[in-house]
């Protein structure tokens, strides 16, 4: 993943069905080729070049896709997961070594569809699925309005991006910030003031997800 590589490919490439897998997902093999590729294997990687695990994501890349801490870190199961969720949102194109092995991507590339950690737990680098994370982080004790910039706003975005929102997780509430604020109240029967208090922060991960 050091450098980003467009990589034209064929939709309908044909794919092995495996237990959890949806039936678009790239076969197991693929990732186990790119992984050797990228790591050579290794989910403990950390080389000091800015990209870390058996995938080789950058922080920003691994935090678009709801990762936490440092990639390196994360179980084997958690970085397969956070994987398969990059490849739903941009398909081969993060990773140099997709290009070079000829990996072609499938009907779930950039689907935009959250993948389960069930359906992830097919990559098979892992063994059994991580548990999906459940409640809310702690409220920072702030109530985040336009304009303001964060990093304890962080979560926040990046969480909404499993409801199908395209953070980068900068902490600053801007526009996207406020039409996802907004449509999470109104799913959940909170007042749309736009102000990100403690009943909007709980509702990312314990409401009814918005319409993106």
């Amino acid at each position: 993943m050091p450098r980003l590589l467009i990589v034209l490919t064929t939709v309908g490439a044909a794919t092995v069905l495996l237990a959890g897998q949806a039936a678009a997902d790239p076969p197991a093999r693929d990732w186990a080729r790119l992984r050797q590729c990228e790591s050579s294997g290794r989910y403990a990687t950390n080389t000091g070049n800015g990209y870390y695990g058996a995938y080789q994501f950058d922080l920003p890349t691994w935090r678009s896709v709801g990762g936490t801490g440092s990639p390196h870190q994360a179980s084997p199961a958690e970085q397969d997961h956070r994987a398969l969720y990059l490849y739903r949102m941009r398909g081969w194109q993060p990773w140099t070594c997709a290009g070079t092995l000829g990996l072609r991507a499938d009907g779930d590339a950039r689907s935009k569809r959250v993948p389960t950690y069930a359906e992830s737990a097919y990559i098979g680098g892992g063994g059994a699925p991580a548990p999906a994370p459940t409640g809310a982080p702690p409220w920072p004790g702030k109530v985040f309005t336009h304009g303001d910039c964060d990093p304890d706003l962080r979560p926040w975005q990046l969480r909404m991006n499993a409801h199908g929102y395209h953070f980068e997780g900068t902490g600053c509430y801007y526009a996207e910030t406020r039409t996802a604020v907004l449509a999470l109240q109104r799913a959940n029967g909170i007042p749309d003031s736009g102000h990100l208090g403690p009943k909007t922060w709980v509702a990312a991960w314990e409401g009814t997800p918005p319409r993106p």
